[in-house]
């Protein structure tokens, strides 16, 4: 399984990005998908995920300004990203889980793309 995450860039404040990732694969609607992100310093952390069937999940500080969604007939989880704030500068990684049970936690997920850099000027 393969994962290339894309969309990320350079945005002032109070801009969008939408970050696409593209899956490889035969089972990718049976994966949980998620996005996380690291900033410089500091540790990965989970932003969103979406389970093929149930409820998405968001950190609190990205709640109502991003939203995750995913094509399975494109194989493609995306992270549309709304308001941004310079403190959502990271590199963000989209990642696969092979289980049936959401995960917020890194270390359960299988595959991991490649990453892409967003950053947000003030």
């Amino acid at each position: 399984v393969q994962l290339q995450a894309s969309g990320g860039g350079l945005v002032q404040a109070g801009g969008s990005l939408r970050l696409s990732c593209v899956v490889s694969g035969r089972t990718f609607s049976r994966y949980v998908m998620g996005w996380f992100r690291q900033a410089p310093g500091k540790e990965r952390e989970s932003v969103a995920a979406i389970p093929w069937i149930g409820t998405t999940y968001y950190q609190d500080s990205v709640k109502g300004r991003f939203t995750i969604s995913r094509d399975n007939a494109k194989n493609t989880v995306y992270l549309q990203m709304n308001s941004l704030k310079p403190e959502d500068t990271a590199v963000y990684y989209c990642a696969a889980d092979n289980s049936i049970v959401l995960s917020t936690d890194a270390k359960q997920y299988d595959y991991w793309g490649q990453g892409t850099l967003v950053t947000v000027s003030s």
